[in-house]
C-alpha cells in the first residue's frame, strides 16, 4: 500500500502520470489478501521499477532540484 501511496503523492506533487502498464497487468492490489507472498512480492518490485524508472527518464532529476531549493533555503541570510 506504501508504493501506492507513493506513486500517488507524486502523480500530485509533480503533475505526472506514471505509467504502471506492467504492474496493471498484474491484476493484483495490495488488499487482496488471498494471493500468495510470491504474487505480492513481484507486483511491489515491478511497481518499484515502474516508479523508479520514470522519475530516472525525467529531463531534470527531482533530487537535484529539491537540493538546489533546500540548500537555498538552509543557507544563512547575509
Amino acid at each position: 500500500m506504501l508504493m501506492i501511496q507513493i506513486r500517488k503523492y507524486y502523480e500530485v506533487a509533480t503533475g505526472e502520470a506514471i505509467e504502471t502498464e506492467r504492474y496493471n497487468s498484474l491484476s493484483m492490489s495490495p488488499v487482496y489478501i488471498f494471493r500468495d507472498k510470491k504474487s505480492h512480492t513481484e507486483a511491489l518490485l515491478t511497481l518499484g521499477d515502474e516508479i523508479v524508472s520514470h522519475i530516472h527518464h525525467r529531463p531534470v532529476p527531482l533530487a537535484t532540484s529539491f537540493s538546489k531549493t533546500a540548500s537555498q533555503k538552509a543557507a544563512p541570510d547575509q
